[in-house]
């Protein structure tokens, strides 16, 4: 049964990468190319952010603060100590994980509100770094002189290049998610969601399990920190601030909380929708807000739920019904 879940999970992540590897024959410049690239790196993102909250149950509102230790952490490694663009990354995502498990160890231990209101003072104490630190930062200026991503001699310099590797990388953390949640450990972690004393009586280690998610979650949002660095050769602390943390958070809901094809709808939506609104100029935060509301109003299981729900009603609708006695 596992190795039909897995054999499923490849097929379908393949069909995925095939769809993501045509965009660039389908849009008709660089700049929509680059937004693609941008919903890519959200999309990593509020993947790990939904396995912390929609599977395990435990809420985030500084995720944005691993995004930005990956990226500082990369581009201070890069520029300042001359090291190779890989151990750069390996580095931003490394300290982004340590960073996470030393945060666990005490925020993991709270619950509900005071677990909220624990990573949100996280985000901000980052956020603050990011700003006052400015001989190491570069302060609110940002930083600049990033190199683009190379690896064994060779540059990524196109939009294009960078697009079919970020599709790679997204298609990967997507079997990556997905075999983990139909494994043990994600059964675990969908146990802890539902009732962490019930799981505690089954002999899962709860505090291990918690730890391990939000490490991985960061982990991610530091490998999409170090990707967005070397994409744009520029960072700066806005980028990393509460206001991202809520966005992350506004797409896993909207996606579909326990759904990580619902993090990738999620985050494509949302990036690709305030593009989408320049034509409405001066009310496009109204129409924004409305398709937010409407959204979560009508579609409480969010875009990935309503769609699988229509599906299913088509394949109803297709199937004959047994004439009457």
């Amino acid at each position: 049964m596992r190795r039909s879940f897995f054999g499923r999970n490849a097929v379908q992540t393949s069909l995925f990468l095939a769809v993501l590897l045509a965009v660039p024959f389908v849009v008709p410049n660089d700049y929509y190319l680059s937004i693609c690239i941008l919903a890519c790196l959200n999309a990593v993102m509020v993947v790990g952010l939904n396995l912390l909250m929609g599977y395990a149950g435990q809420i985030s509102l500084g995720h944005a603060a691993f995004y930005g230790i990956g990226a500082y952490a990369t581009a201070i490694c890069t520029t300042s100590l001359s090291l190779p663009v890989p151990a750069g990354m390996a580095i931003g995502i490394g300290l982004a994980a340590a960073v996470a498990w030393l945060v666990a160890i005490p925020t993991l231990k709270l619950k509900g509100h005071y677990l909220a209101m624990a990573t949100l003072g996280f985000g901000i104490i980052v956020s603050i770094v990011f700003n006052e630190a400015v001989e190491l930062t570069g302060g609110p200026s940002g930083y600049v002189g990033i190199p683009r991503l190379a690896c064994g001699g060779y540059a990524v310099e196109t939009d294009r290049g960078f697009y079919n590797l970020m599709a790679v990388v997204l298609a990967l953390v997507v079997l990556a998610a997905r075999n983990l949640m139909t494994s043990r450990t994600g059964r675990a972690l969908r146990a802890l969601q539902v009732s962490e004393k019930a799981a505690a009586s089954l002999g899962i280690d709860i505090a291990a399990h918690k730890r391990f998610v939000f490490v991985l979650s960061a982990a991610l949002a530091g490998l999409a920190g170090v990707l967005y660095a070397h994409y744009l050769c520029f960072i700066a602390p806005a980028s990393f601030g509460f206001s991202a943390s809520v966005q992350l958070v506004v797409m896993v809901v909207l996606g579909g909380m326990a759904s990580v094809w619902g993090s990738v709808v999620g985050a494509f939506f949302l990036t690709v929708l305030p593009e989408a609104l320049r034509n409405f100029e001066d009310i496009d935060i109204l129409v924004y807000g409305c398709i937010l509301v409407a959204t979560i109003l009508f579609l409480p299981d969010g875009l990935a739920g309503g769609l699988h729900r229509l599906l299913a009603k088509c394949r109803r609708a297709k199937v004959p019904h047994a004439p009457a006695d």
